[in-house]
């Protein structure tokens, strides 16, 4: 098999997999076929169900990530990942791809070291603040590194911004709030709050958006839309029909992110990487509770990008409790200036992300 333009690698929670295909979906933009654009991930994570639907060929590998705490998982670790290794060199040889795009996280590794030994070169995308593991020991060998923040200390730094879908590019969320809040079952005239907080939820979030929401039952002006996880929908609180106060809508998953995005006056988030770049791309006023577990507190780092220039309002988990919440609600909802001017500085945030420049950078380390 011939004709393989890039591979693009990365994988395991939606924070990696939606970057990755927006990286392939900006290639094809640019004029690449989709078929010459390869996707390498694993087995075990999300991207067996987001990929497939794309169309992008595929290969997912039997990686397992390193546990932090003692696990019987990590016995798995060492021969899992030379046999993945392994995998990935022959699936290189085979499709020879003219460069390898990896976008973190322990699912990156196979291919990209592949990639290392067959000579091919690499990039590698680094869209945290603070770099991870896989990226940092990738970057001494890559051909480049395409970063979204300045002051990167990884070697051969670009500024590129992020990567983001051409969905979010696009958006106008102004001219489409209309049709996203018939798409999602919203009405017109009320306040929309979403509630997102990854492709896993968060428990401390949802309860704290519960409480918000038992405390504003009787507010027939309010609608929460509360993507919960899917591991939390059975424990979440009933959804509320909106005919004598609020309206509660209650999911486990939503893939309509644009929509969401244009449909809701304000965003209640984490502060992963992919949320925080997205946020800046269409200019959505939000709220940003970083998880608290990430690896050196990094969601921190990567809100404080808009928080600092006034475009989010940060608040940290410790501090999130449902009068926190509903003060911050209250304000926006009576402040619509305010709203609006948090929803501008966060769109001027986002110019280099809607630049093509890292599509740019992948195009000419592929033709050295």
């Amino acid at each position: 098999m011939t004709g393989c333009f890039a591979v693009v690698t990365g994988g395991g929670t939606s924070g990696h997999v939606l970057p990755a295909l927006a990286i392939a979906d900006s290639l094809v933009v640019a004029g690449h076929p989709a078929s010459s654009i390869h996707y390498v991930g694993t087995q075990r994570g999300v991207e067996t169900s987001l990929v497939p639907p794309t169309g992008y060929p595929h290969t997912f590998l039997d990686v397992v990530g390193l546990q932090r705490s003692l696990s019987r998982r990590n016995l798995a670790f060492v021969p899992k990942l030379w046999r993945s290794v392994r995998d990935a060199t022959a699936l290189l040889r085979r499709i020879e791809p003219r460069v390898v795009v990896n976008v973190g996280g322990y699912g990156s590794f196979p291919a990209t070291w592949a990639a290392r030994r067959l000579g091919i070169p690499y990039v590698v995308v680094s869209y945290d603040r603070r770099p991870g593991l896989v990226s940092k020991l990738m970057a001494k060998r890559a051909a480049a590194c395409a970063v979204a923040f300045p002051g990167s200390t990884l070697p051969h730094a670009t500024l590129t911004g992020a990567p983001v879908r051409q969905e979010m590019i696009a958006l106008e969320r102004g001219a489409a709030r209309a049709a996203a809040r018939s798409e999602l079952g919203l009405p017109a005239d009320r306040f929309v709050v979403a509630v997102m907080c990854g492709s896993q939820g968060a428990a401390a979030v949802n309860d704290v958006v519960a409480g918000l929401v038992d405390r504003r039952s009787a507010d027939t002006g309010l609608a929460v839309y509360h993507v919960v996880g899917d591991r939390f929908l059975g424990q979440a609180a009933p959804a509320r029909d909106g005919r004598e106060g609020i309206l509660y809508r209650v999911i486990g998953y939503e893939h309509r992110m644009a929509s969401l995005y244009a449909a809701a006056d304000l965003l209640v988030t984490r502060g992963g990487a992919g949320t925080i770049a997205e946020l800046a791309t269409v200019g959505a006023p939000a709220v940003v509770v970083p998880w608290p577990g990430a690896s050196e507190n990094h969601q921190v780092d990567n809100a404080k990008v808009l928080s600092d220039v006034g475009a989010a309002v940060l608040v940290e988990q410790q501090h999130l409790t449902v009068d926190r919440l509903d003060d911050e609600v209250q304000r926006f909802r009576s402040e619509p200036v305010a709203l609006a001017a948090l929803a501008r500085r966060a769109y001027e945030e986002g110019a280099l992300h809607r630049s093509g420049e890292l599509a740019a950078l992948i195009a000419k380390v592929a033709a050295r």
